[in-house]
């Protein structure tokens, strides 16, 4: 079984914060890869300045393209919107039998747990690896720390990576040079094809 872990997000756009976390999980926890999981819609999220799936899904592939250890995915594009992450894994171990998945994600996203969609179920299916967010702060919920209790969370000592998607849409927007915080591929395309000017 290839230990594989799913990292779900809009990547809006993918940042060089995204393949700092991927890579740490390949180096430093038991997943031999890490899949980007582009999710066409978050539940929790409006969507707002959110650019079409496949351009999305093209800036990961320029992102990750050296990394062969990393790959993207697009099977939430052909799942009922919005997507929920118990029925996305329940489609990859049917389509990918020989694959052990776990979760990868923030420390903010995990103190979340208790709004997902059959999140008690999920967490008894699927390892979660967390990794630091600055500001995460755990809300008083019973119904939280009962999904946490039943869970099997992994913290790393990831790098703190205090940098979203919206920083950099909203920096590009004012017309600074946000090259520093995007792989090179991903910048070039991104100036090319004027995203998130206005």
């Amino acid at each position: 079984m290839k230990k594989t872990g799913l990292y779900f997000g809009s990547f809006n756009p993918v940042h060089i914060g995204h393949i700092a976390i991927a890579g740490y999980m390949t180096e430093f926890t038991p997943m031999e890869e890490v899949w980007f999981v582009v999710s066409p819609q978050n539940p929790l999220k409006r969507k707002v300045s959110l650019l079409d799936d496949y351009q999305r899904l093209h800036m990961v592939n320029l992102a990750i393209d050296k990394y062969d250890r990393m790959r993207a995915s697009e099977i939430e594009f052909r799942l009922p919107v919005p997507s929920y992450t118990i029925d996305t894994l329940a489609h990859l171990n049917e389509k990918f039998p020989s694959h052990n998945f776990c979760l990868v994600m923030g420390e903010d996203n995990l103190f979340t747990l208790h709004k997902w969609k059959n999140a008690g179920e999920l967490v008894k299916k699927c390892p979660i690896y967390v990794y630091p967010r600055p500001g995460a702060r755990k809300p008083a919920s019973a119904l939280l720390d009962t999904i946490l209790s039943e869970a099997s969370v992994h913290y790393v000592k990831a790098p703190y990576m205090d940098i979203s998607g919206t920083f950099i849409r909203n920096g590009i927007k004012k017309g600074r040079n946000m090259s520093y915080y995007l792989p090179e591929p991903v910048w070039q395309y991104i100036t090319e094809m004027h995203f998130y000017e206005k």
